[in-house]
């Protein structure tokens, strides 16, 4: 068996066309352009690409798209000060927070302060509040970017045993949350889980998004089940790299020439002998993320609309 790829990049091309048509339409008829800003709070590295690659989608959506950039160490009053200042703001309707934050920051509190309505990341506890009630909210965008790659590749979901590695607010329990939604039955696992493998092992769909490199070998998988792997790492280490990757001298060579490889939670190698669906990485989840970033960012602009 070898698994059929779940094709983050050609299905999230798929939505951002979608969206972008969206956004032609809401413009025709309120005569407003959906607007997204990005918070920005020093120069990490890896935010930095994040955020332009976030900024070059939205505007590829037709979209007005900014980044409001903060200095590496500004206090807490002048971040929620700025959010305040995007909340009231009638142009920007989604309000994103680049994290993490500077130590000493409090996120949790930063992102308290977006407008719910605003909120295109989903975080705020009020949509949080309202995905586990079933109410109309903003959804986390990796945990619905999986179940949209899932249901545009047919797998199906209806009565599945679907396991989550991984309890984390932002992925973990809103995945599981999601799935229940498509009338799976769901377990979640996490590090201390015991019998980790085993328990994954009796998944149909099994979501990897505990952070660990190559954690899922073919002991977790069931034959034929769907695997979608949330993880992204960077393997530094030509002995990391072979431990995942085995002697595939298309990685080694990456390595030799670019100091680094990516890979998520799974072992592509032995996984994708055994499932019947899997997630690359690069080229799953990660472009599944900014498309559904820019269909809440849409799906704002109208509640805005609407409540104005």
């Amino acid at each position: 068996m070898t698994a059929e790829r779940l094709d983050g990049t050609a299905t999230a091309r798929e939505i951002r066309d979608e969206v972008a048509r969206g956004v032609v339409a809401f413009r025709e008829e309120t005569g407003v352009t959906p607007g997204l800003t990005v918070v920005l709070v020093g120069e990490n590295p890896a935010s930095m690409s994040y955020v332009r690659g976030k900024e070059k989608a939205a505007r590829e959506a037709g979209m007005i798209s900014e980044i409001l950039r903060l200095p590496a160490s500004p206090d807490e009053a002048a971040i929620l000060a700025a959010v305040r200042r995007l909340n009231a703001d009638s142009r920007v309707h989604g309000i994103l927070v680049q994290l993490p934050l500077p130590a000493g920051v409090d996120a949790d509190r930063v992102l308290e302060t977006i407008d719910p309505v605003k909120d295109v990341d989903g975080f705020h506890p009020i949509n949080a509040g309202r995905l586990l009630l079933g109410l109309p909210g903003m959804v986390p965008c990796t945990p619905a970017g999986v179940v949209a790659l899932l249901k545009r590749h047919a797998v199906p979901l209806t009565g599945k045993r679907a396991v989550v590695l991984g309890r984390s607010n932002i992925v973990g329990k809103p995945m599981a949350i999601l799935l229940l939604r498509e009338q799976c039955t769901v377990t979640i696992a996490h590090s201390r889980t015991q019998g980790l493998a085993a328990l994954a092992a009796e998944a149909d769909i099994l979501v990897a998004a505990i952070g660990k490199p190559g954690l899922v070998r073919a002991e977790f998988i069931k034959p034929g089940a769907a695997v979608v792997d949330v993880g992204i790492h960077s393997l530094t280490d030509e002995a990391d790299v072979r431990a995942v990757f085995g002697d595939d001298e298309t990685k080694l060579r990456a390595l030799r020439e670019r100091g680094a490889v990516l890979c998520g939670d799974v072992n592509p190698r032995e996984v994708a002998a055994r499932a019947g669906w899997l997630s690359p990485v690069p080229g799953g989840v990660g472009p599944m993320t900014i498309a559904m970033l820019l269909a809440n960012t849409l799906e704002a602009a109208r509640r805005c609309s609407a409540s104005a």
